[in-house]
């Protein structure tokens, strides 16, 4: 399987803070990776560079054979699919929610003179459907819950047929049982063959679909453990992932995790 995102020896600084330290990471064709770690180590800046969004400091960024800084990134980012709470504020909350998906295939945000065939509406309520939110089409944006919203920004993510699919945190926001919805929604996505290579970002490994292939977990900018779900993520590594003493189980394809206690 050939490389969809490589990045080598990646660090990014903004003044005299280091927001990613020498990250080197490869996402393959068909697999599904999670990016876990805790608030301020990385995730969000890592998902910017690889949606080609931001550059980095030093090292080298290769995205879907092309290489940042030698190519024009405005023709590349239309074959990245994201989804992100940045995006999701840019949307125009009277749009309705087919538009919100069409859209997508222009790279804009609100219908204005544009036009769209047959073939183009057809996607879109076929990716509604995909995500189970298809009898909301007629619906407008801002009339949506936000596990309703979160299903329709993955429906626009797909919409252009990316290659990539960067979803950061999905979950955030959704109460129980919208992160159910959510996590199976993404489950299915996973186990589609003809789905692109994702990456999605969480702070819990709760919000892992049955599906996913591999973890990357990171603290304080730098790789703390990568590689295959089932080697990879473990006690030891989310302990030193979040920094305290974790107990992980897993159960019917999903996982929890909770702090040991101490005895005595």
């Amino acid at each position: 399987m050939s490389a969809v995102l490589e990045l080598a020896e990646v660090t990014v600084r903004r003044g005299q803070a280091t927001l990613l330290d020498r990250v080197s990471w490869v996402v393959r064709e068909g697999e599904r990776w999670i990016l876990l770690g805790a608030n301020g180590a990385g995730k969000t800046t890592l998902m910017q560079v690889a949606a080609a969004q931001m550059y980095p400091t030093t090292g080298a960024v290769g995205v879907l054979g092309e290489l940042i800084g030698t190519v024009d990134v405005f023709e590349l980012r239309p074959r990245i699919g994201v989804s992100s709470a940045a995006l999701a504020e840019l949307i125009p909350r009277d749009e309705k929610v087919r538009d919100v998906v069409l859209s997508a295939s222009y790279a804009v945000l609100g219908r204005w003179r544009e036009q769209y065939d047959d073939v183009d509406h057809a996607r879109a309520d076929a990716l509604l459907r995909e995500v189970g939110v298809m009898h909301l089409a007629d619906r407008t944006f801002g009339t949506l819950s936000e596990g309703e919203r979160k299903r329709v920004q993955i429906a626009r993510a797909l919409m252009t047929d990316p290659e990539l699919l960067l979803l950061d945190e999905p979950a955030a926001g959704l109460d129980l049982g919208g992160r159910e919805d959510l996590v199976s929604t993404m489950s299915v996505l996973a186990y589609d063959p003809t789905s692109p290579a994702t990456v999605l970002v969480s702070h819990h490994v709760e919000e892992i679909p049955p599906g996913f292939t591999h973890v990357l977990m990171l603290r304080g900018g730098g790789v703390v453990a990568q590689g295959p779900m089932e080697s990879t993520l473990n006690a030891e590594a989310l302990s030193a992932t979040f920094g305290m003493p974790l107990v992980l189980e897993q159960n019917d394809g999903r996982y929890a995790a909770r702090r040991r206690q101490r005895r005595g």
